[in-house]
């Protein structure tokens, strides 16, 4: 599992907590300072830069990866929400994209997102809203077939109102698992973010009557400040529970 970093260095310069402080600029918001003024600090950012993550985010899928190991070499891996690309980055390595890892099976990553995202070697990234009627059609042809993991670490914009982001990200993740249920195969793995807020049973509900086993699990590299936990729900049971599902629900 992924160490927690520290403010220490290798050679043992700088041993003192040392923290900058960022002035308030002129027609900067006080918010903006603070957010600015935690990245700085924090360090799991100065960590992303120096190992080329695109983001602190790439952490928290190391750290859940190494938890459940559902990234392994030969998976096909779809990222939904994928900008800018940390997990995608975390995941090429792990399922052996670049085929590195000699006599380990080949993976595959496919990451959509809305908006458009630099390329990443050994990653196919499209440029799709996961919600249209033939996403699901165009992810299986771009696979060739159905995929092993559905990841997503997507978040709505933040209103400042934290029962209405609880509810928009709990929206945003059901529409995941929903999309989920078309593209996985059988015995699948779905891994989302959530927010707590006491939306979540719904989700519960629906991610049992699809899988095995459900759990949750809130990195170390989440902000100990934040809300967010991510679900993974393994042991996808295939078309006939959804069927299932969706019967029960017209009853």
């Amino acid at each position: 599992m992924a160490k927690k970093p520290t403010s220490k260095n290798t050679s043992g310069r700088g041993e003192r907590d040392l923290k900058v402080k960022v002035k308030t600029a002129r027609g900067r918001k006080l918010s903006s300072t603070r957010w600015l003024q935690r990245q700085l600090n924090d360090p799991y950012v100065k960590r992303a830069k120096a190992d080329g993550y695109r983001g602190r985010a790439a952490y928290k899928i190391l750290e859940l990866d190494d938890k459940f190991r559902f990234l392994v070499p030969g998976a096909r891996v779809v990222d939904l929400g994928c900008a800018p690309g940390g997990w995608c980055q975390v995941a090429v390595k792990r399922v052996n994209a670049l085929g590195e890892k000699k006599g380990k099976a080949i993976g595959t990553i496919l990451g959509v997102d809305l908006q458009e995202v630099e390329p990443i070697a050994g990653c196919e990234i499209h440029q799709l809203d996961f919600m249209e009627d033939d996403a699901d059609d165009q992810v299986k042809a771009w696979l060739n077939g159905k995929a092993d993991v559905v990841m997503s670490d997507m978040a709505a914009a933040s209103s400042g109102h934290k029962q209405t982001d609880h509810l928009r990200i709990m929206a945003l993740c059901e529409a995941a698992a929903y999309f989920a249920f078309d593209v996985l195969e059988e015995g699948g793995t779905f891994v989302a973010k959530v927010l707590a807020g006491g939306a979540e049973g719904d989700l519960q509900k629906i991610l049992k009557q699809n899988f095995t086993k459900v759990m949750h699990m809130k990195p170390p590299a989440s902000r100990s400040d934040s809300s967010e936990k991510f679900v993974v729900a393994t042991g996808f049971r295939g078309n006939r529970a959804t069927q299932q599902q969706g019967q029960s629900e017209e009853e």
